[in-house]
């Protein structure tokens, strides 16, 4: 058993290889590296980083998809020129001042930009009052 198992992963590694080889370089390019236009992958972890519930997508703009209110998250990044801290705050929202930590990831490219965003919020309520759609992963 012992000798066939590295014969097996050489195997694997000849498979993969030969069917890389022949594929474009973009199918050969990492994840990050094949997309283009504007995308984010956003991240919203409820509690602690250590015990936390995190939830994620993959928001693409070029069109609107991937995220359950992707047409209203890409027009709030677009007028805030990618930027999730100029997103204006929802006026006349009204948040409880309870504390339920939530913390919002999110990174990618805008208009050609790297987009590198985190920060922690009191609820999600305050979360979505200060960034609208974007961190809504609601369906």
């Amino acid at each position: 058993m012992t000798k066939t198992l590295p014969a097996v992963r050489v195997g694997l590694l000849v498979s993969v290889a030969l069917l890389t080889a022949g594929a474009p370089p973009a199918a050969r390019a990492a994840p990050h590296e094949a997309r283009s236009g504007n995308w984010l992958r956003l991240g919203v972890t409820r509690g602690d980083a250590r015990s936390g519930d995190t939830r994620g997508v993959l928001l693409l703009c070029d069109p609107p998809q991937g995220h359950a209110h992707a047409v209203k998250a890409c027009e709030e990044l677009g007028a805030a020129g990618g930027d999730i801290d100029r997103i204006p705050p929802r006026l006349g929202a009204v948040c409880p001042m309870i504390y339920a930590p939530v913390a919002a990831s999110a990174y990618g490219e805008w208009d050609g930009h790297r987009v590198d965003y985190t920060h922690r919020f009191s609820n999600t309520c305050v979360l979505g009052a200060e960034t609208g759609a974007v961190f809504d992963l609601s369906s």
